[in-house]
């Protein structure tokens, strides 16, 4: 593990230059949405309804980053790396473990951007992961490796998965006649 003296300092300078009250608010609402990965599951749901054609490889991907969540729980339970805990850093939202390595926010938000993005044509990742990784340490729970190591996690799992989901959709294009 990094230093987490330096680790601390990180954090609260973070804390220090963007902790603000709306700030915060918006962390809160951020962590809420990630909570064991709900609010991307949500997503995910809405988009195999919405988009009938490619409803199997939205469930396909729903369920990865659900893996993905999983994932970084069982290695939570590993390497049981506690939460930060220093008379600098300010904790300003419950969490239902008190072990932080990786965050499994950064994880399923990671993934989800990676699988919905290429799902959607969008890039997603650079729009929804850094909020999620910095929202983490301005609500003082995690350490910046915690957040990196997650967002690892997450780009792992999805890209493993979107390979998969793109060279069943090329396979399919071919057999019917659409490809190449």
């Amino acid at each position: 593990m990094p230093d987490s003296a330096k680790e601390i300092a990180v954090l609260a300078s973070v804390q220090g230059a963007i902790a603000t009250p709306a700030v915060i608010k918006a962390s809160r609402g951020m962590s809420f949405f990630g909570e064991h990965s709900l609010g991307w599951l949500a997503v995910g749901a809405v988009g195999a309804v919405v988009d009938r054609e490619r409803r199997k490889d939205w469930l396909v991907a729903t369920s990865a980053v659900f893996a993905a969540h999983a994932a970084s729980v069982v290695v939570k339970r590993v390497v049981k790396r506690t939460r930060p805990d220093h008379d600098t850093v300010k904790v300003h939202v419950g969490t239902p473990s008190k072990l932080s390595f990786p965050s499994a926010h950064a994880t399923s938000t990671t993934a989800a951007a990676v699988l919905y993005g290429g799902l959607t044509g969008r890039r997603l990742s650079t729009v929804l992961v850094p909020p999620m990784l910095v929202s983490r340490m301005v609500l003082g729970v995690h350490y910046p490796s915690d957040v990196v190591a997650g967002s690892v996690l997450g780009a792992a799992i999805g890209g493993i998965v979107r390979r998969k989901l793109n060279g069943r959709k090329g396979r399919h294009e071919r057999q019917s006649g659409r490809g190449d």
